[in-house]
């Protein structure tokens, strides 16, 4: 399978989780065993062994856990507040639809680790930004984002570009 014939699996839902929000289902992708393997060896070629691969909650955990363990490398959970159990890093951040918080833990990374950054979906980029913030107050720094998708017409990948010019931003599919 190629990975647009893979990446074809994803179907939109209209007005989810609100109006106006095109909810990206991976579901039908992730079901597809030759599909999620395209995909998981797609992104991977994007890393390099001795990076770490750092998730974002919940559907980038997918991803990056398979990624992380393509190249052989650790994984870092990006979580939602309260979900991890030692000292924590916290951030704040804007959604198309509302505000969280993500976090991680305080030694999640050595300082001056690589970070190989990946999550399902880049929109509005807040969640993306808060994830840098946290790996960077971290001691890492991040090298290259991946996501699956990009929703065209948000600014994630502008604010994303604007505010780290020096990090690459991968998307496998833009809608």
């Amino acid at each position: 399978m190629d990975i647009d014939e893979a990446l074809s699996l994803i179907r939109e839902i209209p007005d989810y989780p609100k109006p106006g929000i095109r909810f990206q289902d991976i579901t039908p992708l992730l079901a597809h065993p030759k599909a999620f393997a395209t995909v998981i060896e797609n992104l991977a070629s994007f890393g390099q062994p001795g990076l770490l691969v750092a998730g974002i909650e919940a559907r980038g955990f997918i991803f990056a856990a398979a990624v992380a363990h393509e190249l052989g490398s650790g994984f870092i959970p990006i979580r939602k507040a309260g979900k991890l159990p030692f000292s924590v890093i916290s951030a704040k951040y804007g959604l198309e639809y509302g505000s969280d918080t993500l976090e991680i833990h305080t030694d999640a990374i050595a300082p001056g680790s690589k970070v190989l950054l990946i999550d399902d979906v880049l929109a509005t980029g807040g969640t993306i930004c808060a994830a840098i913030d946290l790996i960077n107050r971290g001691g890492g720094a991040v090298v290259h984002i991946l996501s699956l998708l990009e929703i065209g017409g948000l600014p994630g990948r502008t604010q994303i570009a604007q505010r780290y010019p020096e990090i690459k931003i991968t998307s496998l599919v833009v809608s």
